[in-house]
């Protein structure tokens, strides 16, 4: 083997780990960096949601109805008889003139709300209106809305769960500005005080919120999503 042979054998092997590190999985090929700002972006926002979430947990978890509440009408998002009893107490109160039960099953008669809250058939003929096209949330901040501006109010008490206020405030905001909403969370127990995170049914009911929360909140920003209203029609099929 001559000299000029042995020179162009020794170059060609130097040559070979320069490419194999010039490939796709080089240490500064591009797939590497692809992976690691993949990986560096999908760590901050893993961090950023459970910053949210913990926000949230201890933003709702401390919410506490006001001492003195009173408003020009009450308006309570079904979902649980203790909102409706509670609703149904601040009416007879005389926290608000007139309270609308918004998202009833059509199914549901306020002959079987008025029993189930052992109210005066006085209070509710009077008082207690019962909304029956609300599917949603976003279809109680429509009927609510309707009905706000029906009977001319400027002011209204929002009762709902402690977990659900901060999504309903925000549709119903979102779909009226001009009424002052105050919100009158129901608590079910008090989470204030106690180790929320090592209650399964309640970690899952938060995380399952605040998801429903953020949806919400980008739905706002891209003017995605439905009115959240049944029909007439099927109101009318159903009850009937």
């Amino acid at each position: 083997m001559t000299m000029g042979q042995m020179s162009r054998d020794r170059a060609f092997r130097e040559q070979q780990p320069q490419r194999i590190a010039g490939g796709l999985f080089a240490r500064r090929g591009r797939l590497r960096r692809v992976l690691r700002y993949g990986g560096l972006a999908a760590i901050f926002l893993v961090a950023v949601f459970l910053a949210g979430f913990l926000w949230f947990a201890d933003s709702v978890t401390t919410l506490v109805p006001p001492s003195q509440a009173r408003a020009d009408a009450i308006v309570v998002l079904t979902g649980g008889y203790q909102r409706i009893d509670q609703a149904v107490e601040l009416l007879r109160r005389g926290s608000g003139r007139r309270l609308l039960i918004s998202g009833a099953h059509p199914t549901t008669s306020p002959a079987q709300i008025r029993k189930m809250t052992q109210a005066s058939r006085d209070l509710f003929d009077c008082c207690v209106d019962v909304g029956y096209e609300a599917l949603d949330t976003i279809g109680n901040a429509n009927e609510i809305s309707r009905w706000i501006h029906d009977h001319g109010y400027s002011s209204v008490l929002v009762v709902t769960n402690n977990y659900h206020m901060p999504r309903s405030l925000m549709e119903l905001r979102r779909r009226d500005r001009a009424t002052t909403y105050v919100p009158y969370p129901v608590v079910n127990s008090d989470l204030k005080h106690t180790d929320w995170y090592a209650e399964p049914d309640v970690l899952r009911t938060l995380l399952s919120e605040y998801g429903k929360t953020l949806i919400a909140y980008a739905r706002g920003i891209i003017g995605w999503g439905s009115d959240g209203l049944r029909s007439t029609a099927k109101i009318a099929k159903t009850s009937g």
